[in-house]
This record gives C-alpha cells, structure tokens and sequence, in this order.
C-alpha cells in the first residue's frame, strides 16, 4: 500500500510539475496565429486604407510624400461633386450599368445553379456523372479565355454591344453548380423529399417548398460571388462593349484613366478615378454586411443537426 500510494504520489508531482509548461505553450502559440492574422488583416487593409485617404485629397496631394495619410485639406465632397458632374454626369449611368449587370446575372446565374445542383444532387437521369465530370473540367478553363468564342457568338446572333452580351455568358457558373450540388447532398435529407412526394407534391413542388429553404445558405453564397465577379468584371465587358452608355465601371474608369495618362484629360482626372474606385465598392461592402446573416444561419443549423 505504501508503494502504491508513493508511486500515486509522484505521479501527481510529476504532472503538476509538468502542469505549468502546458499554458505557456499554448499561450505562445495563440500569440503567435494572433500577430500572424494581425499582420494578414493589416496586409488586406492597407489597400482600402489608401483609397480612403486618397479620396480625401485634391490631385496635388495624391502626389505628396504621406500617401498613407490625411493632407490638410479635406476634398472628398468636392471630389463627389466633381465626380457626379465629369463628362455630363457619365459615372452614375456606369454606376446603374454595374448594379444592372451584377443584380441580373447574380439572380440568374443563382437560379440556374440551385436547378442544376438539387438535379446533380437528387435526380437520377441518364449521363449523370458524364455531364458532372464536365462541369468539373468547366471550373478549371479560365474565364478569360472563353472571353473571344463568346464574343464571335453574341456577333453571330447579333448581340454585341448589347447589356445582354454581358449579362447572358454571366449566367453560367459552373463553381456554382458544383457548390450547391455539394451543399444539397449533404444538408437535404432524401427522406424529407420522399415524404413530400408520398403526400402528393410534384418535383417542381419538392424543389421550392423543401430544398429550396434548405439550401438558402449556399444560395446566398453564390449569389454573392456571382455578383461580385460581375461587378468587377473587366476582360468580359471591355470585348463586349463600344458604347460608352454601356460600360460598367470597370471599364469606365478605365477610359478616364487612359485619359489622364495619354489623352488631353491630364493629371486632373486621378483625384476623381479615385473617388470613383472609392464609390465603387461601397455597394459590394453593403451587400456583404446584409448577407452575412444568412451565412451565421446557416453555419448554426449545421451545427445543430
């Protein structure tokens, strides 16, 4: 017994020996990821520290020697003023063109992703796992390079420098397909789909009254990235589109650029393409802080089941 109760006695030492060593480890490795995600955050930000600064100054303070501060003067709404008034007042028709072009294909491209993946997903059809095996090899062509054929084919049929030259080939996201057709095997029970086929419910029924609300997490996420790569869509619109009315703002700004380095416009133009840069993503921020809800949702229903 007293063996026993020795040996219990130094184990007991040796782990509360031990015992103090642990935190410190572990302290120093949260330090350690906490100033890794310190550096990556500031790294991230610094970008859009910058254009907010730079939107505050006039076109000789763009070019000072703090480019990472406030100058004296704050210029951002005679910088808005002369934004809304450049060129009749253009910037606001790209602004529409954006939101057009973004809400358009987002919604679209959207829906025909959630058919497609609930299909992929829960439907048993012939050539299933060939046309998914496609898919696959979709996601890994570069959008760029499909940019020229898909220009030749709106020609062909007539609508280049048309809104639909650009909304139409956004409407085909096959990372889209693949995300939902992955969320919906997992997060939608084939058990709940066969009970609503027993009490009488359609297939069309079965996708909008029970998948559908299932997968509205995933649905928002790839809402937001079509919209997001719509909005910044560069290469697509700038083969597309000839008519200044047209343009998106990626483009837009584009022109005003070339104009400021190259054409008669002179450096007089930069305080405004950066105010312009600065207005341009306010919107997608917005669209994020009233999306991200569905996302907690989604994350806190996953945990629950």
């Amino acid at each position: 017994m007293s063996t026993v109760t020795h040996g219990s006695a130094g184990t007991h030492a040796t782990s509360a020996a031990a015992a103090p060593h642990r935190p410190r480890r572990f302290a120093g490795g949260r330090i350690a990821s906490h100033a890794v995600m310190a550096v990556m955050a500031m790294y991230f930000l610094l970008p859009f520290w910058w254009l907010l600064v730079a939107a505050t100054k006039d076109n000789d303070g763009l070019f000072a020697s703090q480019p990472l501060w406030f100058s004296g003067d704050f210029n951002l709404f005679d910088n808005l003023s002369l934004l809304s008034s450049q060129d009749g007042g253009v910037y606001l028709k790209w602004l529409r063109n954006s939101a057009l072009y973004a809400v358009v294909s987002g919604v679209g491209a959207t829906a025909i992703a959630a058919l497609a993946g609930y299909a992929f997903a829960k439907l048993r059809f012939p050539g299933r796992n060939a046309l998914f095996a496609t898919l696959l090899g979709l996601i890994m062509v570069p959008a760029t390079a499909l940019v020229l054929p898909t220009y030749l084919l709106m020609s062909e049929a007539g609508l280049a420098d048309t809104v639909w030259a650009v909304i139409l080939p956004s409407l085909l996201n096959p990372f889209g397909v693949y995300l939902l057709r992955v969320y919906t095997h997992d997060s939608v029970p084939d058990e709940m789909l066969e009970a609503a086929r027993i009490d009488g419910a359609g297939e069309l029924r079965v996708f909008t009254k029970v998948a559908l609300p299932t997968m509205r997490p995933a649905l928002v996420t790839v809402l937001l990235f079509t919209m997001v790569a719509t909005w910044n869509n560069f290469f697509l619109p700038l083969v597309m589109l000839s008519d200044h009315e047209l343009f998106p703002l990626t483009v837009g700004l584009r022109t005003w650029y070339m104009s400021a380095t190259i054409g008669n416009g002179g450096p007089a133009l930069f305080n405004v393409i950066v105010v312009g840069a600065l207005v341009a993503i306010v919107p997608l921020i917005i669209a994020f802080l009233m999306l991200q809800r569905y996302w907690r949702g989604g994350l806190t229903m996953g945990a629950l089941k």
